[in-house]
């Protein structure tokens, strides 16, 4: 038998306490989907309000490729993810398959929840099935070929997608992985705030630099500690005040895409939004000139 050596063994004993949700460990299933839920901010793509927030989709978000429109996932049978298996569902995050083996499209940012813990995946399904199955139609992506062609995803995923959970690093804390956890896999941060190149794929080697063309032509902002471009003069209970409230440190308040991020951030545990403070305050600080930003496409 292989012997497993001491950092690794205590990785793998860690693994479970450091992804599980912060003061949820008693919660049931539903209780700690819908944390994951509203953490992971899935109505703001999701939801609609004329449908009491529920998440019925329809959302269209614009992008270079084209508009993509959020389904239903509510347990709607018919028009949601009712007919879906557990195991359905889990390989839609992990694998970025739908519900009979297709590619999905990476605006669906499988590209993060493939970390998620199997136990968070199998929450978040208890917490879906939980809602009431409201029979909404999808409404059909706005995608003119050749992007419109799931086939095309097999080469897109060959060279940008690499499922699979997060490891903890044994060398960090507690705090610091379950930070590196949430920005990662269930906030999904870099997938606004890192620019991506030209077939949509974000550019790891530019990781939390911001982007200023993103979807909706909305700007996301250099989140690094960089002093000039980034949050390097943010305190981290400065992050954990903008994560809770939407204030930045020179009283203004957040707008555009961050503010429905911060609907959900603001219910989280004051130990999550101090842990995503300690994992951002982390990173290497780098320098970055951002263009103004683009005229909004016409539509």
């Amino acid at each position: 038998m292989k012997k497993i050596r001491p950092l690794a063994r205590i990785a793998w004993l860690l693994g479970p306490i450091l992804v599980a949700p912060a003061g949820a460990a008693d919660a049931s299933p539903v209780a700690r989907g819908q944390y994951l839920f509203e953490a992971a901010d899935c109505n703001g793509c999701h939801g609609d309000t004329k449908q009491g927030a529920y998440p019925v989709g329809g959302l269209g978000l614009d992008t270079p490729f084209g508009v993509f429109r959020a389904p239903n996932i509510t347990p709607s049978r018919e028009y949601g993810i009712g007919a879906w298996s557990r195991e359905e569902f889990k390989r839609a995050l992990r694998d970025g398959l739908g519900k009979d083996g297709e590619y999905l499209f990476p605006v669906f940012p499988y590209t993060s929840f493939t970390h998620m813990s199997e136990r968070d995946m199998d929450d978040l399904y208890a917490y879906l099935m939980s809602l009431p199955p409201l029979p909404v139609p999808n409404r059909p992506h706005e995608v003119k070929a050749p992007f419109s062609w799931r086939g095309l995803l097999a080469f897109w995923r060959g060279l940008f997608f690499s499922p699979g959970p997060l490891s903890p690093d044994p060398a960090r804390g507690e705090e610091w992985n379950r930070g590196n956890y949430l920005v990662h896999a269930v906030v999904h941060c870099e997938e606004c705030h890192t620019p991506r190149n030209i077939l949509g794929a974000t550019r790891h080697d530019r990781a939390f630099t911001g982007n200023i063309d993103g979807p909706d032509r909305q700007n996301a902002p250099n989140i690094t500690p960089d002093l000039a471009t980034g949050i390097g003069s943010w305190s981290i209970a400065d992050i954990q005040t903008l994560l809770k409230t939407g204030m930045t440190p020179d009283a203004d308040f957040v707008g555009s895409g961050m503010k429905a991020v911060v609907r959900g951030t603001a219910k989280l545990t004051d130990a999550d939004r101090h842990a995503i403070a300690v994992y951002l305050k982390s990173l290497a600080p780098v320098h970055v000139d951002l263009p103004p930003p683009k005229k909004k496409r016409p539509s």
